[in-house]
């Protein structure tokens, strides 16, 4: 009875102008919102964001620092340039197999749960793995920050998608600016920076695990948030944001499924297998290109800070394009032109460091760079691709995990060949000759469908 009477109240004073709730509440307090003082729900999704990006910015350094050191980290552990290959495949075999237990972690523990101690992984594995001993202890520490790496990966679109609905785009670039970020900030300043602490490889690895450990703090608050057991919030888990104080509710603007809804057959959908190509195409160059690209440019005569310098050049063009893309992805029916427009300059690229590697290194660089965008690309895809919370936690690991198994061999192949030739025209043909299917699958994977409807259609 009093509760009708509170809403019959509520009605009244909703209805009538003169009886309506001053700004400064019914007690006369600030409202939450209200003035310069945001609202708690307005300072935790300022939080996420802001653990977002610097989760974002340690998606690379692992990768990017070590493509910058890779000629004095062969020497100084006593590679040969297959071992070297093989290395540099190390992060797409740890992202396929570790980021497909990614949705169940999140589950269990909560996306913001699983994220927080993912950086706490990559903080461990970067400063242990210089002074781990050995190559197989490089490895080892290198494949602990890697964990980290993938299950942070998968779990970002998934974040997004659900505390972010009605700005998946945005977000999306915003995350992936970071990440580009901090990919080309870890390969423009690892050089000097190694140079002025004295000159040792090893203490230039080892100062990256600050920015993970930094990382951290943001997603502190939100470990214990996490879906508990019958609520009906979609995806993998609540974490923090609207919603989490109440794992029932969902946020504004968020898809709200079934609990007993029966997983999602993502291995019937087409899109999902023509995403996961594409992803795993464009995984192999990105990858080729921060483990190789500076020695590229190091054979050519370039002196190795230029070279380091231009390798940053290439990945902070995805700083404005992973912000630009992603937003003009979704303003598109349809993601094939971007698509290709970024094919034919990773092919333009390719050609250039066959021809003229040092004369045209920085035009090389940046068209590169642009290719490479292909990335944010497939995190929008994904978003895109399916309707529901549910439908993105799947299609996000079986993309990414199986896109990152297709990636291994690239890294791998390309130290042989390179090996094996005494040059860089074979490896540069085989990566060319790569970016023409990732063009082809990546049309098949814009076209205008979900999976949700191709698996139930099916």
């Amino acid at each position: 009875m009093m509760g009708g009477m509170a809403r019959e109240e509520t009605r009244t004073s909703m209805s009538t102008p003169i009886r309506r709730t001053p700004p400064g509440g019914p007690h006369g307090g600030p409202a939450a919102g209200d003035g310069p003082h945001p609202s708690p729900r307005a300072w935790t999704a300022r939080l996420l964001m802001a653990g977002i990006v610097l989760a974002a910015l340690n998606l690379r350094p692992a990768i990017t620092s070590l493509g910058a050191l890779l000629e004095e980290v062969r020497d100084g552990l006593g590679m040969s340039a297959g071992l070297a290959g093989l290395l540099t495949s190390v992060p797409p075999l740890c992202f396929a197999v570790f980021g497909i237990t990614a949705p169940r972690l999140a589950r269990r523990f909560g996306p913001a749960a699983v994220v927080c101690a993912g950086m706490a992984a990559i903080a461990a594995g970067l400063a242990i793995r210089p002074y781990a001993g050995g190559t197989a202890g490089f490895v080892a520490a290198s494949a602990l920050a890697l964990m980290g790496i993938a299950v942070s990966n998968v779990l970002m679109p998934v974040i997004v998608k659900r505390h972010f609905p009605d700005r998946v785009g945005s977000m999306t670039g915003l995350y992936s600016m970071a990440l580009a970020l901090g990919t080309s900030t870890a390969a423009a300043v690892t050089v000097p920076m190694t140079d002025a602490l004295g000159g040792s490889w090893r203490t230039g690895l080892a100062v990256w695990a600050g920015l993970a450990a930094a990382a951290l703090l943001p997603w502190l608050p939100f470990v214990r948030q996490r879906r508990e057991p019958g609520t009906r919030a979609g995806g993998a888990g609540a974490g923090a944001g609207a919603g989490a104080e109440n794992p029932a509710r969902t946020a504004p603007g968020e898809t709200e499924e079934p609990a007993a809804r029966p997983p999602l057959p993502i291995t019937r959908s087409r899109t999902a297998w023509a995403l996961a190509v594409f992803f795993g195409l464009q995984a192999t160059a990105a990858y080729i290109t921060m483990g190789w690209m500076a020695q590229i440019f190091r054979d050519a005569g370039v002196p190795a800070a230029t070279a380091g310098l231009l390798l940053a050049v290439t990945m902070v063009m995805g700083v404005p394009l992973s912000f630009v893309i992603p937003r003009l992805a979704t303003r598109l029916p349809r993601q094939g032109p971007i698509v290709v427009v970024l094919g034919v300059c990773g092919l333009a690229g390719y050609a250039g460091l066959y021809l003229a590697p040092a004369a045209g290194a920085w035009a090389w660089a940046l068209l590169l760079g642009i290719s490479n965008c292909a990335f944010p690309l497939a995190l929008t895809m994904v978003g895109m691709r399916a309707r529901t919370g549910a439908g993105v936690v799947r299609l996000s690991a079986f993309a990414q995990s199986t896109g990152y198994l297709i990636s291994i061999p690239g890294p791998l192949l390309v130290g042989v060949l390179y090996q094996h030739s005494g040059g860089w025209g074979l490896p540069l043909a085989l990566m060319a000759a790569l970016m023409i299917p990732q063009t082809v699958v990546g049309v098949l994977a814009g076209r205008d469908r979900t999976v949700e409807d191709e698996t139930a259609a099916r």
